[in-house]
């Protein structure tokens, strides 16, 4: 079947317009997430990159948050610092693959 020269662009438009979506999500990764919890506190981690440092991360916030969630308005830090990072395989494009390597920081808290 051919199409219109009007239909055919916008279908071209859609399909880079959803491998872009896809590759923005692929690249987001996880945030902070709450690895270990008890009623008194827990663990949480999230990535960083190594030339922005974990202080200055854009998930450090999440994971306060998550953390004041937690405990229902104040915590206090216990100990921090870098967690088990993770390697995966990405593929930006078909038919490559890249492997990436993910540094994590790891904040234990207790609820006040």
């Amino acid at each position: 079947m051919i199409l219109p020269d009007h239909k055919k662009k916008s279908k071209d438009g859609s399909r880079t317009f959803l491998l872009a979506l896809v590759l923005m999500l692929a690249g987001c990764g996880e945030g902070a997430t709450l690895l270990q919890e008890s009623d008194r506190g827990g663990i949480v981690v999230y990535p960083f990159k190594g030339e922005q440092g974990a202080l200055l991360a854009s998930f450090r916030n999440e994971a306060l948050a998550l953390m004041k969630e937690k405990c229902g308005g104040a915590y206090s830090i216990v100990r921090e610092g870098e967690a088990k990072g993770r390697i995966r395989v990405a593929s930006p494009v078909e038919g490559a693959q890249e492997i990436v390597q993910e540094r994590r920081w790891g904040i234990h808290f207790q609820c006040k």
